[in-house]
């Protein structure tokens, strides 16, 4: 029954709704969300090819949506030259708008001549380009020019509501959704086709590609492409070493609606965890370049024990008026512990547990012994129907001594079942920082 059709199916018939991971329980945090995420996958690829530097790099991608439109800026944080080609016009002028994007080119010759210049140049640039990937991308290929890192964050998980598939404008797409679905998903499933195929292609002439979590692989394999899976999932091949640490996307939102409260949180950051490279090179850089979008908030890649400092510093900040209001603790659903999808999160596992669902509802559980303010349990949507099963968790600081309570017991309980996960899935990682933060974990 989990497959996208009966999805659409129910969905039509208002029985079912997406989770949508962090905005189906009031986790979302717009953009910002996964610019640190997309930011540190440029980042480990730059450390493991480039000699740490991404100047004079050329990165081709796809999708300004609500995730995708993070990719500009995450890239030009990272001191590359990031093309981002766009189906919808409106959304270009968005990321333009809050300057996420600074760009946008008339056609691709003039795409590729501002690329090329800012390799020259070695400056960073985000340049976006209105046109359909499926068409742009085996038209690079076949001009020869071949980027130094090619993914893709359109909406390709959703044949039907994301996806835009060649030769169909905007209103045809919305129209098809209303009286042929199952069209639909075939023109979007063979445009993928063309998608990846290309994508492929620079992957044999050199491009470093990867899969960024949006089932593209998934639709193209389904769709006739054999070697759809030789493009690896960007948490296997960048991020696993982190995820067996439980460093992961953590984030806190200011429910005072104050964004000095954020800057003080960030401050303290920078004094107390000074030593963490990845933190505080972040702060610094989100303080400059990312804009706060609804209540303010801020993310950072915090593992086991320092989600819990940091919580727990927080909660005392609001108890002494240092903030002016509570502060919500949460993270996203792709966090160590907190996901099953063999084709994302838990693709290619040492032990084989790819699928194994377990985990997630255990961290859901533990979370709600653990009195956290809201726990959530999803599964996929859409394409993703039958493929991922995920828990979110909240907590308030609201200067309480029951919130510190709360934030003790539920965020070290949530990150040591990170570290277990991949512990017990074989991981040395996992294991050592088992062992070194004296996690009670039983090996069998």
């Amino acid at each position: 029954w989990a497959k996208a059709e009966n999805f659409y199916d129910l969905e039509q018939k208002n029985l079912i709704c997406w989770g949508g991971l962090t905005a189906g329980d009031w986790q979302y945090i717009g953009s910002q969300g996964v610019i640190q995420g997309t930011y540190e996958i440029f980042s480990r690829i730059a450390e493991r090819h480039f000699d740490n530097d991404l100047r004079g790099r050329f990165i081709l991608t796809a999708g300004m949506g609500g995730m995708g439109g993070a990719q500009p800026l995450a890239g030009r944080m990272a001191g590359a030259a990031i093309l981002t080609v766009e189906v919808d016009q409106e959304r270009i002028d968005k990321r333009m708008k809050i300057g996420f994007l600074e760009r946008q080119a008339r056609d691709i010759d003039e795409a590729l001549a501002m690329i090329r210049d800012a390799q020259a140049k070695r400056e960073p640039l985000s340049v976006g380009l209105l046109g359909n990937a499926a068409e742009i991308y085996p038209e690079i290929l076949a001009r020869g020019v071949i980027p130094d890192i090619v993914t893709d964050q359109t909406a390709a998980h959703d044949l039907v509501y994301g996806y835009v598939p060649v030769g169909h404008t905007l209103e045809q797409v919305r129209s098809l959704r209303a009286t042929d679905i199952p069209a639909l998903m075939n023109a979007s499933r063979a445009s993928i086709v063309r998608h990846v195929s290309a994508m492929l292609g620079f992957k044999d002439r050199g491009a470093i590609v990867f899969d960024n979590g949006n089932l593209i692989r998934t639709h193209a394999k389904e769709g006739g492409v054999e070697r759809a899976f030789e493009i690896p999932i960007f948490t296997e091949a960048f991020l696993r070493p982190l995820f067996c640490r439980a460093i992961g996307p953590f984030r806190w939102i200011a429910l005072s609606n104050d964004a000095d409260d954020i800057r003080k949180i960030d401050d303290y950051l920078l004094e107390h965890f000074a030593d963490n490279a990845i933190v505080v090179n972040w702060i610094r850089l989100a303080r400059q370049y990312v804009p706060f979008e609804g209540l303010p908030a801020r993310i950072a890649w915090l593992g086991h024990g320092e989600r819990t400092e940091l919580a727990l510093a927080v909660n005392r900040m609001v108890r002494d008026g240092v903030l002016s209001g509570p502060v919500a603790f949460t993270r996203d659903h792709l966090d160590a512990g907190a996901m099953a999808h063999p084709n994302i999160m838990t693709e290619n596992l040492r032990d084989g547990s790819d699928a194994i669902a377990d985990w997630p509802l255990l961290n859901a559980m533990v979370n709600c012994s653990s009195m956290a303010d809201l726990v959530a349990i999803h599964s996929g949507g859409g394409g993703y129907s039958g493929y991922m099963t995920s828990a979110g968790v909240t907590v308030v600081a609201d200067g309480t001594a029951q919130a510190d309570e709360r934030l003790q017991l539920s965020m070290t309980n949530d990150t040591s079942m990170g570290v277990m996960r991949y512990a017990d899935a074989g991981y040395p990682e996992a294991l050592d920082e088992a062992e070194r933060k004296s996690l009670p974990y039983i090996r069998i």
